[in-house]
């Protein structure tokens, strides 16, 4: 794979500028170089951006990564990234399953993008970066009998928890309540998802939790809802940003009236604290995921996701991801005949008592089974996965790009898509521990960088909402690079969106935190909306 590892000379980058473009702009006249602010073009800073806006642009290691010496490092990590994992005992990719929501990462992150809008599920189809959001209609909390990210997957003589042939995708179509329509009289078309999974493609008893106690309930109290995968490309950067900012951030918008997450700010305070077991008595703001649930990169979504979608066990994770409860699959499987006949075929080194329930129940729920992914391994991930680069900016230099980012400011949407941060001294942090030492990593201190988002979550109040309606705001570095990466553009939690335009007037519910800003850009001109999106490709 083609790296780029030094930086383009401005002048080169400011004469290819046009070049990199977003599809959209590629029959438009070469425009005539404009005043604009050189730092624009690093959107990950002097330290987290590379100048590529290929196919491979969102590939890229960032500068720090070579001259931090993390070069072979962050070459083995992507090695891990790109390949499926199988059920061998030794050898490299060792530990896929019992069950797992994926073989590997490229299914939900293609070109190391972003997956698509899909018509179907299957776990394994490449592109689909849906994860199954399964929760109790009641309460919006997940259910207790699947995982958090339920698992489509299983390896024999194991049965998945969820039938994927079963889940069905319908996209509807959504009239807005402008019919669908600009003031100029140009229209756009909405759509979003309606997921169905019935009674009979759930492997265990449905159980949620009611009053402290799980109790089983019918399908038809269950809700189902689709999550794509986020970016992976700049976490790092993100990371780097310093905990005092980002609180910061919270005061300014509850000073300011915003409506902000009382999970995560209230009474004047930052309540939304991060904490892990293997770092007692520690805590760290929330930075990623929709819904804020992890905290430093180093634990976060990408940590999380090389154990739990792969359910490949290391030496801080040393059992198996798997329902809620910790217990209703267990229990389900050590009953069931047939994964009871074939036990001791696949898993021949479990210690056998003579009781094949009691063993497979055993297996499924231990904690202290051997780490299938050396510590070693790991940390050449994570160097890759805190070393992707952000692609340079395009069309900087251009006037529909300055226009565009006069425009996105003057009608609110930099609010919330905050343009820029300056990072910290970005000192290592990893709450489990096994990372302690800055030297350990790929760092960004004292960068500007342009990620386009305030690192809060809002309320958009869609049709058939993402759960609890509460929403980080989205980077949008690098996202007009999809089309060429990846070969589709869509947009917002669960793909809905199939362009730019379509994912501003998701944003326009009468309850949404950003209704005014859409109100705003329907009353532009047309040219003045091409501006906007032309910026918004290109940052």
């Amino acid at each position: 794979m083609k790296k780029e590892f030094r930086l383009m000379p401005l002048m080169l980058l400011a004469s290819m500028a046009f070049c990199l473009s977003n599809c959209d702009d590629n029959d438009d006249p070469e425009p005539t170089p404009v005043a604009y602010d050189e730092e624009e073009f690093y959107s990950g800073g002097r330290l987290g951006t590379a100048f590529n806006g290929s196919k491979s642009a969102f590939e890229q290691p960032t500068p720090a990564v070579e001259q931090g010496g993390f070069s072979h490092q962050f070459q083995l990590g992507e090695y891990l990234f790109e390949r499926d994992f199988n059920q061998n005992k030794e050898g490299a990719f060792r530990g896929l399953g019992p069950v797992m929501v994926r073989n590997g990462c490229l299914y939900c992150h293609p070109a190391y993008g972003y997956g698509k809008r899909m018509t179907r599920y299957r776990a394994n189809d490449m592109g689909n970066g849906y994860l199954l959001v399964i929760y109790d209609k009641q309460t919006e909390a997940y259910i207790r009998s699947v995982a958090g990210m339920p698992q489509t997957l299983a390896v024999l003589p194991f049965k998945a928890p969820v039938d994927e042939s079963k889940i069905t995708i319908d996209w509807v179509d959504y009239t807005d309540e402008w019919g669908n329509k600009f003031p100029d009289g140009e229209s756009y078309s909405l759509i979003y998802p309606e997921v169905t999974i019935p009674a009979d493609a759930y492997y265990a008893p449905i159980m949620v939790s009611r009053n402290g106690e799980d109790v089983e309930v019918p399908v038809s109290e269950i809700g189902v809802k689709l999550e794509s995968t986020i970016g992976i490309y700049g976490t790092g950067l993100l990371d780097a940003i310093s905990e005092e900012d980002i609180i910061e951030q919270y005061k300014k918008e509850a000073a300011a009236g915003v409506n902000l997450n009382p999970a995560m700010y209230k009474d004047g305070e930052y309540v939304g604290w991060y904490t892990n077991a293997l770092s007692p008595g520690k805590k760290w703001v929330r930075r990623y995921t929709y819904a804020l649930s992890r905290g430093p990169v180093l634990d976060a979504a990408g940590a999380n996701a090389i154990w739990n979608i792969t359910n490949v066990t290391r030496s801080d994770r040393r059992y198996h991801y798997l329902d809620l409860a910790g217990k209703y699959y267990a229990i389900k499987s050590s009953q069931d005949p047939e994964v009871q006949a074939d036990f001791y075929k696949y898993f021949p080194e479990w210690n056998k008592t003579g009781n094949v329930e009691k063993d497979i129940y055993d297996y499924l729920t231990s904690r202290e089974l051997p780490a299938e992914m050396t510590d070693e391994e790991f940390k050449n991930i994570m160097i890759w996965h805190r070393g992707l680069a952000v692609p340079a900016a395009r069309n900087v230099d251009t006037e529909k790009f300055q226009t565009g980012k006069k425009l996105f400011n003057e009608i609110g949407c930099a609010y919330c898509h905050r343009p820029s941060w300056t990072t910290g001294d970005d000192h290592i942090q990893d709450p489990n521990g096994m990372f302690t030492k800055d030297t350990d990593m790929p760092r960004y201190p004292n960068q500007k960088i342009w990620p386009y988002t305030d690192m809060v979550q809002h309320k958009l109040s869609m049709k058939n909402d993402i759960r609890t309606g509460w929403c980080r705001t989205t980077p949008l570095w690098g996202r007009g690079l999809s089309l060429i990466v990846s070969n589709h553009q869509d947009r917002l939690h669960d793909r809905r969106a199939r362009n730019v335009t379509e994912a501003i007037m998701w944003h326009g519910s009468k309850e949404s935190d950003a209704r005014q800003s859409v109100e705003n850009f329907r009353n532009l001109t047309k040219e003045e909306r091409d501006a906007v999106v032309t910026f918004i490709n290109s940052i």
